[in-house]
């Protein structure tokens, strides 16, 4: 959203005329770095004006930081904006809502002096509150500047601000498009979207994924499209190299859910449900290369031949390991675990077993494994549980029924001697993950990506889409 005229020449427009501008829905995310400075920074939790209204005892720090927010907002519409009327519209704009936000936010500190009221109890509606500016910002922003070409853009504002009721998502969608004529407006939709849900309950910053997912099963859409700064590519570019990954060109639902379950999400596996359940293909496209038909995930695809289609993986993965010679015989006892993982809303990738050990590998921080670990102590009193830091690398294909893909996968690694710390292959053959010592990584991402894709020198796509 950041660069706007890509977004203009590669989406928007991508070479229409100006009967074929229209029929077609847009759902924004906000300017890149705006959610960051709203809530926290995605990577280093440095608090945004959220974190700092939530732990502040006063409103000197959060209302500082909404200041510098409001500037920042301004400062993106200097750059977007020659005209200085429309940037004096812009302005004025999210200048309001940022001034309606912070007036709500000084009353509810003041009704939460009081005894009887709990900040803690209307964090959740803070934070959905300030998360919707991002998105309203861009989303006016947008169809201002299209409506200056003279296309009739219109935003559409889904962040509840001053709306009368609390609807279910759906229902407030449905209304929504009932009064837009598709076939002569072009809706600008915030990826934002107040319901009586609560899409950050579920999705937290995923929300937009949601909202553009269930836009597309009520408008019941020909295909949904996924506009990324990079292809869903054959592995990470970062590590393999941009010249070696290709993207993935077809593939289905089923390996996108795979990718979530480490944590690189094509889409939500919650957003994907409803596509998928509707028949509607999701393609997931480069901005910056247009021309490219990306990648279409569809319910149904699989592979003509079987192959491998993308190397994945994840850092920073911890192992829990219960070993209880006591355990043998005894059923139960994975069900215990996984109590404990669910009393700390702990999430975990994958797990094996045997007779006597069950390991979970954890998706969490240390802080949490630790909590996890001595709540599994007390239920487990005669057991061992360690703890280990991993990475886990995966080859992921939608059909990967190759006779000796396996052996060749192992001896792949073997040849750089990277030892292997467990090994998951499952019956349907979709997936085979591989756990490794965390500085092995990148190594072996690269090393498999090496052996298992490039000898085929796909060019274009490893399927054409």
């Amino acid at each position: 959203m950041s660069d706007y005229p890509s977004v203009r020449q590669n989406i928007i427009l991508s070479e229409r005329d100006s009967d074929d501008l229209y029929n077609r829905i847009f759902v924004v995310s906000a300017y890149g770095g705006v959610t960051d400075k709203l809530l926290e920074h995605k990577k280093t939790g440095e608090p945004g004006v959220f974190g700092l209204f939530a732990n502040a005892e006063s409103d000197w720090a959060w209302g500082d930081e909404l200041t510098r927010l409001s500037r920042h907002l301004c400062e993106i519409n200097a750059k977007l904006f020659s005209d200085q009327m429309l940037a004096q519209q812009a302005d004025q704009f999210i200048t309001e809502r940022v001034e309606g936000v912070r007036n709500c936010l000084l009353d509810l500190q003041r009704l939460c002096s009081y005894g009887h009221f709990q900040l803690e109890e209307h964090l959740l509606t803070v934070r959905e509150m300030l998360a919707g500016i991002g998105e309203a910002h861009s989303a006016f922003n947008t169809a201002l500047l299209l409506q200056n070409e003279g296309i009739n853009a219109r935003m559409v504002d889904l962040t509840g601000w001053r709306d009368n009721a609390l609807l279910p998502l759906d229902e407030k969608i449905r209304l929504t498009f009932e009064n837009i004529d598709l076939s002569r407006e072009l809706p600008i939709v915030t990826g934002y979207a107040q319901c009586q849900e609560g899409l950050m309950r579920t999705f937290d910053r995923g929300y937009s994924e949601m909202t553009f997912s269930r836009i597309a099963c009520i408008t019941d859409a020909g295909e949904a499209v996924i506009h990324k700064e990079y292809h869903l590519s054959s592995a990470d570019p970062n590590i393999v190299g941009k010249e070696k990954v290709v993207p993935i060109g077809r593939t289905n639902y089923d390996v996108a859910d795979q990718l979530a379950n480490l944590g690189m999400e094509a889409i939500h596996p919650r957003a994907a449900k409803g596509l998928r359940q509707n028949d509607i293909p999701l393609r997931v496209k480069n901005t910056f290369e247009p021309e490219h038909t990306g990648t279409l995930i569809t319910r149904g695809y699989v592979s003509e031949k079987p192959q491998v289609e993308i190397i994945a993986g994840r850092k920073s993965v911890f192992a829990i390991e219960v070993f209880d010679q006591d355990m043998q015989g005894e059923p139960g006892s994975d069900r215990k675990i996984l109590e404990v993982l669910a009393r700390f809303k702990t999430r975990f990738i994958t797990k094996d077993t045997n007779a006597n050990t069950i390991t979970h590998y954890l998706d969490s921080t240390l802080r949490q494994v630790k909590r996890v670990v001595k709540a599994l102590e007390e239920v487990f009193p005669n057991a061992e549980i360690t703890t280990r830091k991993v990475a886990m690398v995966s080859a992921i294909g939608s059909d990967m029924q190759v006779p000796g893909l396996l052996a060749r996968t192992v001896r792949a690694l073997a040849d750089e001697d990277i030892s292997i710390l467990a090994i998951h292959q499952c019956i349907r053959q979709v997936d085979m993950q591989f756990i490794v010592d965390e500085e092995n990584y990148e190594k072996s991402i690269a090393n498999l990506h090496k052996a298992l894709i490039e000898p085929h020198n796909h060019e274009y796509a490893i399927v054409a889409a």
